[in-house]
């Protein structure tokens, strides 16, 4: 390709609305551009560094052993009702009406899909197992877009779907597809790692994500050097979070009145105090370890009451979990009010204040929307608290308190769950040693999913004995347009960009220092091109009347593998300059360039291997 031929509109600046190093890159380099917010048109140097991407991602999928099919992007919404995910997953959906005002979503993703596909299609053990893939468009309605590809409200992915007829089948074909997930990411250039996840509204037994570390990433992940363990913070636990007691010896308060659990429950008033923090400080000195932090949320306009040591934080991906669902919300002050009586840094969950139920309605609202759940409310606790003696929380009556709470007398805990976040430092839950905590790029996700959606949607098949059973399932997911600014994330420097050869939009950049048809400069740069083109390099032949200076900016900027410089100078003494992106500059004869550039290539290509 001649560089006249094609269109690669650099940039020396990036617009102003891009926020992190790769979305600039991406901009500059001539890859993509915005049409509107998570919107993005992929211009033909960054399509063909994407669709290098998808080609190392359907030979592993092929590889693997899945079969690629095509499925829609207009999806029924019944489908997604029958999954339960129509409400779960409401937040993200793209609803849509046609001419009959009959509604649509288009696919965020092809659980639903492809299940009702299996369920039509596959009736017999003799048929599974199966794993169907596809690369294609998903939409997902991001409230804030942000980072070009990495937060988009359209986006390419690689999602597939195993079934099998048993959980030991199941397992299988998931480490069959952890492995090929390694390989892809290693030949995209990327130096990713696995950590246990979260399974989200996906649902299912357990999953892993994979990552790829840096300081602009949305993830953060919890690891342990010393055993290895790591997790994204959604799911991670700790030695701490694992104790079965909430509150050590060694955080034990003196025992003058008797031990914490024997002293009576004690109301005492404290105006104008609603924070932990406020209620450490004299004349209270409460430390926060001593404090049961209580948190009002609503799911399925149905309170859930949370509580959770105040030194902690509730881990909001870990509370969806537990209900099942993404949409829930803090409840507002007047929810709080309607639920326990009291406005929020009063609140508590001990059980005489539940028995009285709060006022019938909210100030100026209807008597049926007053209290959101009939009966007491769910009360989740954080599994660092059982067990936990002499706490402080709040007595559901503005500006009084309880002090002397044990959690285990005075409050009736529905269930029991880790919920808080962990902390840098505290103890690993495999070994004890310290925990570290970085921020990371999710590129893919597997999920093992069990028969959550086989079930729903009628996914069965008769076994060996006649007898039918639900498929066992599994999903992986690879987010594509994702994973090629990852690697622009990972691989820069000052100057730009620096491909790994297998994604290269372009191998090999000849940057002819004279672009006259006649000269010797030109001529040879020529040669050079149709030589390196028919040994099957990818090249672009730089033939712009431009500065050296802006071509050799333009080159680093969009960050071609292998740049060879040919000017007058290096020609009289007969050379040519080679210049791996981020290396050294490198004379080289002229009779041996294209030798030198295709050994070049062969070795780059062997070490992504």
């Amino acid at each position: 390709m001649k560089w006249t031929n094609a269109f690669i509109p650099t940039l020396r600046e990036a617009p102003a609305d891009a926020e992190i190093l790769s979305h600039k890159l991406l901009l500059r380099a001539g890859l993509i551009r915005k049409l509107a917010g998570g919107v993005y048109t992929f211009l033909p140097l960054g399509l063909r560094a994407l669709r290098k991407v998808e080609q190392i991602v359907r030979e592993e999928m092929d590889r693997a052993g899945a079969l690629e099919l095509l499925m829609p992007a207009l999806q029924p919404p019944e489908i997604w009702q029958q999954s339960g995910r129509y409400e779960t997953a409401g937040n993200v959906l793209f609803k849509l009406k046609d001419s009959g005002n009959r509604e649509w979503i288009l696919s965020p993703t092809a659980e639903e899909v492809i299940t009702t596909t299996a369920a039509a299609e596959i009736n017999s053990y003799r048929q599974l197992p199966k794993n169907f893939y596809q690369i294609s468009v998903k939409f997902r309605d991001e409230i804030r877009p942000r980072f070009g590809l990495m937060r988009a409200r359209e986006f390419i992915m690689k999602d597939a779907y195993s079934f099998d007829v048993s959980d030991e089948a199941a397992q299988a074909c998931y480490q069959k597809m952890y492995d090929a997930y390694g390989r892809i990411f290693a030949r995209c250039g990327l130096k990713a790692f696995p950590v246990e996840a979260d399974t989200g509204v996906i649902g299912g037994k357990f999953s892993h994500e994979f990552m790829v570390p840096a300081e602009t990433g949305e993830n953060e992940v919890v690891y342990c050097e010393a055993c290895g363990y790591a997790a994204n913070i959604e799911k991670a636990t700790s030695a701490v979070s694992q104790r079965a007691s909430g509150i050590l010896p060694e955080e034990q308060t003196g025992t003058a009145g008797g031990t914490p659990a024997a002293r009576s429950i004690e109301k005492f008033a404290t105006p104008g105090v609603v924070t932990i923090e406020a209620l450490s400080k004299a004349p209270y000195n409460v430390p926060a370890n001593r404090q049961i932090k209580t948190l009002v949320y609503m799911a399925d306009s149905k309170p859930v009451i949370i509580l959770i040591r105040g030194d902690d934080q509730l881990n909001e991906a870990k509370l969806a979990g537990i209900i099942g669902t993404t949409v829930f919300r803090p409840a507002t002050p007047e929810e709080c009010v309607a639920t326990l009586g009291a406005h929020p840094g009063s609140l508590g969950a001990v059980a005489s204040t539940l028995e009285r139920r709060p006022p019938a309605r909210l100030e100026g609202e209807p008597l049926q929307r007053a209290v959101p759940e009939a009966g007491a409310p769910r009360i989740f606790a954080d599994e660092r608290l059982h067990g936990a003696n002499g706490m402080t929380t709040g007595a559901n009556e503005d500006g009084f308190h309880f002090r002397n709470v044990s959690i285990e007398r005075d409050i009736k805990v529905t269930q029991w769950f880790d919920l808080r976040t962990v902390t840098a430092g505290e103890p690993c839950a495999k070994c004890n040693k310290p925990l570290k905590i970085r921020r990371a790029i999710e590129v893919g996700h597997v999920f093992k999913l069990g028969t959550k959606y086989s079930e729903k949607l009628g996914a069965t098949f008769l076994d060996e004995a006649g007898t039918r059973k639900p498929a066992v399932m599994g999903c992986y997911g690879i987010g594509v347009t994702r994973t090629l600014q990852a690697v622009i994330e990972q691989c820069n420097d000052k100057d730009g960009i620096i491909w790994p050869l297998s994604v290269a939009p372009y191998q090999v950049c000849i940057t002819p220092l004279g672009v006259a048809p006649d000269g010797a400069v030109m001529k040879l740069a020529e040669k050079i091109y149709a030589e390196l083109t028919a040994r099957g390099v990818e090249v672009i032949l730089d033939d712009r009347d431009e500065r050296p200076g802006v071509k050799f900016k333009d080159s680093e900027l969009v960050g071609f593998p292998i740049r060879i410089g040919i000017g007058e100078k290096s020609l009289a003494k007969g050379e040519v300059e080679l210049k791996p992106r981020g290396g050294a500059l490198q004379p080289v004869k002229a009779d041996v360039a294209v030798e030198a550039v295709v050994k070049l290539l062969e070795e780059g290509q062997a070490s992504l291997r």
